[in-house]
C-alpha cells in the first residue's frame, strides 16, 4: 500500500465556518422562512376547507409547495453543514450547541409539516380538482396524494405539536446519547507490538484483519467495551422504541410494521415475498459459511471470522489506489458517472480518515444549497472499504441525477427502499469489474469473499435484525427490556438466521448497541430496505447487462424520480413485479451463483 492519507471533507463552499456571519445569517433567514410559513398556515390555510373554490385551493397548495421547498432547502443545507462537524468530531462543543439550536427550528418545521398534512386531509375530497388548477401543485401530484393518504394517521394538531416538542427531550435525546457514548468510546489495544487507543469503528474494522489472533482479541475487547456501557444504551433503546409504540398506537396504526411499510412505499405482500425468498436462501449462505470455515482451517466460523479475509486478500489499497479503481470502473459503466465521481474526489466531498470522535460506518448526505453531496467513510485500505466508498458515491450520484433534473426537495423524498438503488449499482459495477479482471484464482477468491461478506450481511444479518426488532417491539409494548433481554433476543435472532453456519458459542449479542439504525426516532425497521435495495439493484444490474448503454438514460431517469412513485410503480418501468417471490428469488440466485463459484475455487 503506497502512502496516501485519506482525506477530510471540505464544506468551505457552503459556509466558511461554524462561528461566522454567513452561517448566522442563514440561521436567521431560515427562522424567518418558518415564521412566514407559520403565518401563512394560520392566516391562509386554516380558514379554508373542501368547500373553498378549487381555484383558490390550488393557488394555496402551489404557494405552500414553494414555501416548504425553500425552507427545506435552506434548512437541509444548514443541517448538513453542522452535522459534518458533529459526525466527525463528537467533542466539538460549538457544533453540538448549534445542532441543538437548529433542532428547535426542525421541531417548528415538523409542526408545520403536520399542519399541512392535516389541511391536505381536510380538503382531500377536492384535492384532485385543486391540483389541476395550479402548475406548481401539478408538479407535486404524487407527494400531495400521498400526504392526503397519510393524513389519516395523525393525532390532533395540538397532540402532534406536543409530541414534536417532547421528542427533543425524549426519543431524539436518547438517540443523541447513543451516538455520543459510542463515538467517544475508545479501547487500548495491542497491535503490531504497540498499544494503541482505538476508536470503536477502528476496533470493529479489525474484524477483517488477516491474523485470527488479532480478530479474536478485537472481538473480545469489543464485547468487553460494550458490556461496560450497556445499561445507558439499553435505556436509550427502550426510550426510542417505547416512544415509537406510543405514537403508533395514538396515530391509529395497525401494528409496528404499518408505518415502516408506508415510509418504504411498499405493501405487506411485497415484504412477505422478499422475506420468504430470503429464508429460502439461508441454505446457500450456510454452504458459504461452511466453505469459508474449511478454507481457514476451522470446523465452524466464530463471529470474529465472519469478516476474515480469504484468498490473496492481504493487499491493502492506498486511498489514491481506491480512487483510481473506482473511477476506472465507473467509466466503463458511464462517463457521466465517472465524471461525477471525479468531481467528488477532486473537491474533497469525502471524509475517509479514521479518528477518535468520528462516528463509525459510512453515509452520504445531500447539501441542497450547493447541489452537492458529502460522503463519510472510515477507510482502512481493505477492498471492503473500497466497495463502501463506491457504494456511498452511488448515493451521491442518485442526488446528482435529481439535481440535474431540477427536482425540488418535496419531489426528491425517496424512501429507503429506492434509496439504495444507485449505491448497490455502483458497488456492483466495481466488484463485478474487479472480479472479471482477476486471473489468479486466489485473487478471484478474495474478491468473491468480499462480495459474499456484504451479501451475507444484507440478507442473513439483516434478517436477524428484522427478527430482533420485531420481538423488541412485541415485548416493549408490555414492559421495558433489560440489557440481558436485548442480548438474548439478539443471540436467538442470529441463531435463527445463521443457523449451523456459525459457532453458536461465539455470536455477537451486542449488535444492538452500536448499530445507529435502531435508535432513529420515527424510523423503525431501518433494515429490510437495505435488502430490498441489494436485490432490486441486482435485478437492475441484470437488465443493464442485457441492454448495455441503452439502459443508462432510463436508469438516470429512474434515479431522478424515485421520490415520485411507489416502489411497485417505479419497478414496473423495467418490467419488474416486486410482489412476486420469483423476482426476489432471481436476484438471490445471482448471489447463489457466486457462492457456487466460491466453493469451486
Amino acid at each position: 500500500m503506497t502512502n496516501s492519507t485519506p482525506p477530510r471533507w471540505d464544506l468551505s463552499n457552503v459556509y466558511p465556518g461554524l462561528e461566522t456571519p454567513e452561517l448566522t445569517a442563514a440561521f436567521e433567514q431560515h427562522k424567518s422562512q418558518i415564521t412566514e410559513l407559520e403565518t401563512f398556515a394560520k392566516d391562509s390555510l386554516s380558514s379554508t376547507s373542501a368547500e373553498t373554490p378549487v381555484e383558490e385551493l390550488g393557488r394555496l397548495i402551489g404557494e405552500a409547495v414553494d414555501r416548504f421547498n425553500a425552507a427545506y432547502e435552506l434548512g437541509g443545507t444548514i443541517r448538513a453543514y453542522i452535522y459534518s462537524f458533529v459526525s466527525t468530531d463528537s467533542h466539538n462543543q460549538v457544533a453540538r450547541r448549534l445542532q441543538s439550536e437548529f433542532e428547535q427550528t426542525e421541531v417548528r418545521m415538523q409542526m408545520l409539516d403536520t399542519q399541512f398534512t392535516s389541511w391536505i386531509g381536510r380538503i382531500a375530497p377536492v384535492l384532485d380538482a385543486a391540483i389541476q388548477c395550479d402548475e406548481r401543485a401539478k408538479a407535486h401530484t404524487f407527494i400531495l396524494k400521498e400526504t392526503a393518504d397519510q393524513s389519516k394517521y395523525l393525532m390532533s394538531d395540538s397532540e402532534e405539536s406536543l409530541a414534536a416538542e417532547l421528542s427533543l427531550s425524549g426519543a431524539s435525546a436518547w438517540n443523541k446519547l447513543q451516538g455520543t457514548i459510542t463515538s467517544q468510546l475508545s479501547v487500548d489495544f495491542e497491535l503490531d507490538g504497540e498499544v494503541k487507543s482505538l476508536s470503536m469503528p477502528a476496533l470493529i474494522n479489525l474484524h477483517s484483519h488477516p491474523d485470527e489472533d488479532v480478530r479474536r482479541r478485537a472481538y473480545e475487547a469489543e464485547i468487553k467495551a460494550w458490556d461496560n456501557i450497556r445499561e445507558p444504551l439499553a435505556s436509550s433503546l427502550n426510550g426510542v422504541k417505547g416512544t415509537s409504540l406510543t405514537l403508533q398506537k395514538r396515530r391509529g396504526r395497525e401494528d409496528f410494521l404499518h408505518a415502516p411499510l408506508d415510509q418504504a412505499r411498499i405493501d405487506r405482500p411485497t415484504l412477505d415475498a422478499m422475506l420468504d425468498a430470503m429464508r429460502d436462501s439461508f441454505t446457500a449462505f450456510r454452504r458459504y459459511f461452511h466453505a469459508k470455515a474449511k478454507r481457514i482451517g476451522k470446523e465452524k466460523l466464530a463471529w470474529w471470522d465472519v469478516f476474515a479475509p480469504v484468498g490473496a486478500s492481504t493487499r491493502e489499497y492506498s486511498y489514491d489506489e481506491a480512487r483510481e479503481l473506482i473511477l476506472e470502473n465507473f467509466e466503463r459503466f458511464s462517463p457521466v458517472l465517472s465524471s461525477f465521481a471525479q468531481r467528488a474526489f477532486d473537491n474533497n466531498w469525502i471524509d475517509a480518515e479514521q479518528r477518535v470522535g468520528k462516528r463509525g460506518g459510512a453515509f452520504c448526505m445531500g447539501v441542497p444549497g450547493v447541489k452537492e453531496s458529502r460522503v463519510l467513510a472510515n477507510f482502512d485500505g481493505s477492498l471492503d472499504q473500497v466497495s463502501t466508498i463506491a457504494h456511498e458515491l452511488g448515493h451521491a450520484f442518485h442526488n446528482e441525477c435529481a439535481y440535474r433534473a431540477n427536482k425540488t426537495i418535496l419531489q426528491k423524498q425517496t424512501p429507503m427502499t429506492m434509496a439504495e438503488t444507485a449505491s448497490i449499482m455502483c458497488e456492483t459495477v466495481v466488484s463485478q469489474a474487479i472480479l472479471k479482471s482477476a486471473s489468479d484464482p486466489q485473487e478471484r477468491l478474495a474478491i468473491l469473499e468480499t462480495s459474499l461478506i456484504g451479501d451475507a450481511q444484507v440478507v442473513v444479518d439483516i434478517y436477524s435484525r428484522f427478527l430482533f426488532e420485531s420481538e423488541v417491539f412485541e415485548r416493549r409494548a408490555k414492559a421495558e427490556l433489560s440489557a440481558d433481554d436485548f442480548c438474548d433476543i439478539m443471540e436467538r435472532a442470529q441463531k435463527a438466521t445463521y443457523g449451523d453456519g456459525l459457532d453458536e458459542r461465539y455470536l455477537h449479542k451486542y449488535m444492538w448497541t452500536w448499530k445507529p439504525h435502531y435508535y432513529f426516532p420515527g424510523l423503525d425497521f431501518y433494515n429490510f430496505p437495505y435488502t430490498f435495495g441489494l436485490l432490486f439493484g441486482t435485478g437492475l444490474y441484470a437488465i443493464y447487462q442485457k441492454r448495455g448503454e441503452a439502459f443508462i438514460n432510463d436508469y438516470m431517469d429512474l434515479l431522478a424520480s424515485t421520490g415520485e412513485g411507489t416502489a411497485a410503480e417505479l419497478a414496473g418501468r423495467f418490467g419488474i413485479d416486486i410482489r412476486q417471490k420469483e423476482f426476489w428469488a432471481g436476484s438471490l440466485k445471482v448471489i447463489e451463483d457466486k457462492i457456487d463459484q466460491y466453493t469451486r475455487i
